[in-house]
């Protein structure tokens, strides 16, 4: 696996030099694909061997943050072609990337955690304040421009998109406040179970991951951009609607983040698995959407925010189980099932709105 993440970032930056600019043929565009996902992964493995080494809870915000950082640079690099396709993409993203960590990623580590122990337990303090942070985040930022009047559709004016990411990157910044100086402890299991890792790598490969860190989300932009125009057209060609393309971003992003919160949760680490999955959400709103806002200064397309009223029911609904599930600090199979439920859910209606 280390030879591997390194290796990958390097050829993904050597066939984006190749790519960049032309056209891609089928056989090109699926190596290109794939390298994408490699250094994605690479990006990921990079940012944990960092997060190792500075422990938690700095490791799941280190792991949030460059997650984050890639999907930010997917939007932005789709969003670049312009047109009317691109002005939900944000939002659609955003809102995957909310119903992905909080349902399909809690719904499987909960799983995987029940199935190896009856009742798994977990800091309510922390989860509950993350989870109250992100319902906070999304209705701000993805439920009132639905509602609000001053602008046409589901749009925010330029001073209420301000705010939005003012108050989006103020509450983000306060709970990485929270988690990592203020109630640290929170966010560590009862019983400091989370605590049981193994060595932490030395500095120096701590530095050569951040290095091939930085190396890795240079060649996600890259051919991220470069392939934006095939994954646009395979969606349609497979008669999906064209938001699945936020589905496909949020669901390339956030894997290998949800293989890591299932491996915790596998050996009772279900905090850490919580902690990945919430600061990833937060994240996702956090930094996205202020960052996306300021890139509309330059980008060629409107920005449309607002949900529809049938996402706007699955998010309240997802909100409203992940609250009951925290709020106890305890959690069985059933809670398990029900997330599961509500993440199929979400599939479905994104397949056929």
């Amino acid at each position: 696996m280390e030879v591997a993440s390194r290796v990958a970032p390097l050829l993904a930056v050597v066939v984006l030099a190749g790519a960049w600019g032309r056209t891609l043929n089928g056989v090109v565009a699926a190596v290109v694909g794939l390298l994408l996902v490699a250094a994605v992964l690479a990006a990921v493995h990079h940012a944990e061997v960092v997060a190792h080494r500075v422990g938690e809870p700095f490791g799941s915000l280190v792991l949030a943050v460059a997650v984050t950082v890639i999907e930010v640079a997917l939007i932005v690099a789709l969003m670049a072609s312009g047109g009317a396709k691109a002005e939900t993409l944000a939002r659609d993203t955003v809102f995957s990337a909310v119903m992905i960590t909080t349902a399909g990623i809690v719904g499987l580590s909960l799983l995987s955690a029940t199935l190896r122990k009856p009742i798994v337990r977990f800091n309510s303090e922390g989860a509950g304040g993350a989870l109250a942070t992100i319902g906070a985040l999304a209705v701000l930022t993805l439920v009132l421009p639905s509602f609000t009047t001053s602008s046409p559709g589901p749009t925010f004016t330029d001073g209420q998109l301000a705010f939005a990411a003012v108050a989006s990157i103020t509450l983000y910044l306060l709970f990485v406040f929270v988690q990592t100086v203020r109630h640290r402890d929170y966010f560590v299991a009862p019983g400091s179970d989370d605590e049981d890792h193994a060595a932490p790598p030395t500095n120096r490969t701590a530095f050569i991951s951040l290095g091939m860190l930085l190396v890795s989300l240079v060649a996600v932009v890259g051919l991220a951009k470069t392939l934006s125009p095939t994954i646009e057209s395979a969606v349609l060609s497979a008669g999906l609607p064209l938001s699945f393309v936020g589905v496909i971003i949020a669901l390339v992003v956030l894997l290998p983040e949800g293989i890591a919160a299932v491996r915790a949760a596998r050996i009772g680490r279900v905090q850490t698995s919580l902690n990945l999955a919430f600061g990833s959400a937060m994240a996702s709103i956090g930094l996205t959407i202020p960052t996306i806002a300021v890139a509309q200064i330059w980008l060629p397309t409107g920005l449309q925010l607002g949900l529809g009223p049938v996402q706007i029911v699955l998010l309240a609904l997802t909100l409203f189980v992940t609250a009951l599930t925290v709020v106890p600090g305890r959690a069985t199979l059933q809670q398990a099932g029900v997330h599961l439920a509500l993440f199929a859910a979400f599939i479905a209606v994104s397949v056929a709105p």
